[in-house]
């Protein structure tokens, strides 16, 4: 055609044109940072039951809210910072569905924390589940479910900052002490 002028670009063969400038959560938990999911535990121990993730939230780690019994929600951003103005981001699609805390240790206790310690490495990795699940593993949710059901059914005589001791309520709890003596001495020790 006369008049008109034609380009042609060459671009190099390692030039990826659908390289993704953003890396965002994919809905799935074991994509979660280890060290996420212990600060998302921690705030639930502290104001609620019941966890829902926002979907739209842009980054590695989503915002989420804790629901407590009431039903009132604190909205944290993927600092764990509180959130304003979230309305939008825990309704309809834009939301996960809501789950407890025995849902969420149940999904992590599949998993086993990487290798790697840093935040942005460090990632929850799927561990074997069923018949091939190790006696320490099984041990281990059997301890969290006893600890989180004596916690869920005494919270109210509990000091709030008992969350922060888990850790060795468990430890008191493997070695075969009841859970009600376990909590006893920790709050005793500590408060």
């Amino acid at each position: 055609m006369p008049g008109m002028a034609f380009y042609i670009f060459f671009l190099p063969e390692n030039l990826q044109l659908n390289a993704s400038r953003n890396k965002r959560w994919n809905g799935d938990i074991a994509a979660l940072p280890a060290d996420y999911i212990k600060a998302v535990l921690e705030k639930m121990a502290a104001y609620g039951d019941r966890v829902q993730f926002s979907l739209v939230s842009g980054g590695l780690e989503p915002s989420y809210q804790v629901i407590n019994n009431m039903g009132k929600a604190m909205a944290f951003d993927s600092s764990h910072h509180l959130l304003r103005g979230h309305e939008d981001a825990f309704t309809g699609a834009n939301a996960g569905p809501v789950l407890t805390l025995d849902q969420v240790n149940a999904a992590i206790s599949g998993y086993g924390a990487s290798s790697r310690s840093s935040a942005r490495t460090g990632r929850v990795v799927k561990a074997a589940s069923g018949p091939g699940k190790t006696a320490a593993a099984r041990l281990d949710e059997q301890v969290a479910a006893t600890r989180y059901a004596y916690f869920k059914s005494n919270r109210e005589t509990l000091p709030p900052r008992i969350a922060e001791y888990s850790g060795e309520i468990d430890q008191l709890l493997k070695k075969g002490k009841p859970v009600e003596e376990a909590f006893g001495e920790v709050v005793k020790k500590y408060f």
